[in-house]
């Protein structure tokens, strides 16, 4: 099993390589570019996951766009240059999945003059006291789907294959499937067994080739989750341009955990899981992913995430929640042009407070 980060790494070298055999000269016209607005840096990038997260900061008060440049193509991806709240930014839409933020994340670091990496979007809730719209800022991310999944017949006390070598691990916990039987028979049993959930591999920039932490849990920038708390007071909207409103008034909320897996959640059972075995708050399907690149490439990093699907099965199921989608990142957009407004420069590339973290501090945020 490969992990995230050595996918990713495999990925840009196929994509170095394509450009210089086959778009010699379009690799040479976007370096020129590159390199002629890293000059103007540094910038805020900005990662959303879609064209429904995307549109609305072009569309801001917020926003102004880019002097020279108004954006720089490149493997797919579309690099919008522009300034929000005042500060350079630069804005792109990674697409959907831990493997298109990961890549779009790296992309971004890498051609990039980056100040910080801020990220928003939508999310589904983990913790039954979230209310929908609510927009949550987790302190600490992880990868919930990556997986040891166990042959049947095996069980907890079982050691998994290269656990020893330290590939595997069970310190985490695991999912038995048997426990989720629709079932009142205690003996009952499940061909799919256990899956056991394991942390990432972490290579640092700056750290000694092929040498590797490993982190199961991968902090935001903690100067960033201090100022974030400034936030929690923001007077959010309940109602959308149809008159239609939420239950009750969605706010600003830092939490300690957030979890991502390339997989939409839209299960209850899982959900509660999660929360009960990690306490998390929140799941979604790319913030782990960029929190893990930016980790590893010592830039600073928070995420701002809307609360789109409940944790529990709603008293009124009539609700049509897609409507109040444009309302629930509007006021995520909100938070992060808000937290624009009072995040403290200048950071300097590959110098955050993310260096002087232990990867023995990395196991668990308590």
């Amino acid at each position: 099993m490969c992990s995230l980060g050595v996918l990713v790494l495999s990925y840009l070298v196929f994509i170095s390589m394509s450009i210089g055999a086959s778009q010699a000269e379009l690799s040479k016209d976007v370096m020129k570019m590159i390199r002629k607005v890293n000059k103007d840096g540094p910038y805020i990038g900005v990662l959303v996951p879609s064209s429904t997260e995307l549109q609305p900061i072009f569309k801001s008060s917020s926003y102004q766009p880019g002097d020279s440049y108004l954006h720089i193509d490149c493997a797919g991806r579309r690099f919008h240059f522009g300034r929000i709240e005042h500060k350079r930014a630069i804005i792109t839409m990674t697409g959907k999945g831990m493997m298109n933020a990961a890549i779009t994340a790296l992309m971004m670091c890498n051609f990039f003059n980056l100040s910080a990496v801020l990220h928003y979007g939508l999310a589904g809730s983990a913790d039954k006291n979230l209310n929908l719209g609510d927009i949550v800022i987790p302190q600490f991310w992880a990868h919930t789907g990556l997986w040891y999944w166990q042959k049947y017949g095996q069980g907890p006390n079982d050691a998994l294959s290269s656990e020893e070598d330290g590939d595997f691990t069970r310190d985490y916990g695991y999912l038995n499937f048997a426990d989720y039987t629709s079932s009142n028979d205690d003996t009952h049993n499940n061909f799919l067994n256990n899956v056991w959930f394991q942390a990432e591999d972490v290579f640092h920039f700056d750290g000694a080739p092929e040498s590797r932490d490993k982190a199961f849990w991968i902090p935001i920038t903690q100067s960033f989750f201090e100022q974030a708390k400034k936030l929690e007071g923001t007077a959010l909207e309940d109602c959308t341009n149809t008159d239609s409103c939420l239950p009750r008034t969605p706010k600003v909320v830092t939490a300690s955990r957030g979890s991502s897996a390339s997989i939409y959640i839209d299960n209850i059972a899982y959900k509660t899981f999660l929360h009960s075995k990690f306490q998390v708050s929140l799941v979604d399907m790319e913030s782990a992913a960029i929190a893990l690149i930016t980790h590893q490439q010592n830039i600073p990093f928070i995420a701002f995430r809307a609360i789109n699907g409940p944790a529990e099965e709603s008293s009124s199921k009539s609700m049509d929640t897609h409507i109040f989608f444009s309302l629930f990142i509007e006021n995520c957009l909100k938070v992060l042009t808000s937290f624009v407004k009072i995040m403290k420069e200048p950071y300097v590339k590959n110098l955050s407070d993310l260096r002087n973290i232990s990867a023995s501090s990395l196991r668990s945020p308590l």
